[in-house]
């Protein structure tokens, strides 16, 4: 399964989504992420490098553009808020009923965004970070279930 996280510039909230799930080495997944508005090879913000860091994490260290090829690979599209879900399915309607936010599709009774910590302290990039760790882990946990 080809998982792709989705942000604006791709520089806080997917990489590091991006990273958490890499860590989780689940078999047969592969995980990218990408930004609605990045512009490729950027580098991820310095607090979003350090709290992946510190979690000794592998990381992708560059921003990168969300394309339609890159949505084709995918085949499960998880946004970081509603606003890029919709922007996604507007530019590329081919990518409906694969493309969820992150919090419906582990949550569907709660939805909602995940926090931008963009521009903001060491501290709210820790919180983004354990608010995605959180996610994925039952991201993970719906993953597996699904396999058995």
């Amino acid at each position: 399964m080809n998982i792709y996280f989705i942000c604006t510039g791709n520089t806080c909230r997917s990489p590091m989504a991006e990273a958490i799930l890499r860590s989780k080495q689940i078999d047969g997944v592969t995980v990218r992420s990408a930004g609605i508005h990045a512009l490729d090879g950027l580098p991820i913000s310095l607090h979003a490098e350090t709290v992946i860091k510190r979690s000794d994490m592998p990381y992708t260290a560059v921003s990168s553009a969300l394309t339609a090829e890159s949505l084709e690979w995918a085949d499960l599209v998880l946004t970081m808020t509603t606003s890029h879900k919709d922007a996604i399915l507007r530019a590329f309607p081919f990518a409906a009923g694969k493309t969820y936010t992150l919090k419906e599709y582990v949550w569907p009774d709660q939805g909602g965004d995940v926090l931008d910590p963009y521009g903001g302290s060491l501290e709210l990039y820790e919180q983004t970070f354990d608010e995605l760790s959180t996610l994925i882990g039952q991201l993970k946990t719906k993953l597996t279930e699904d396999e058995g």
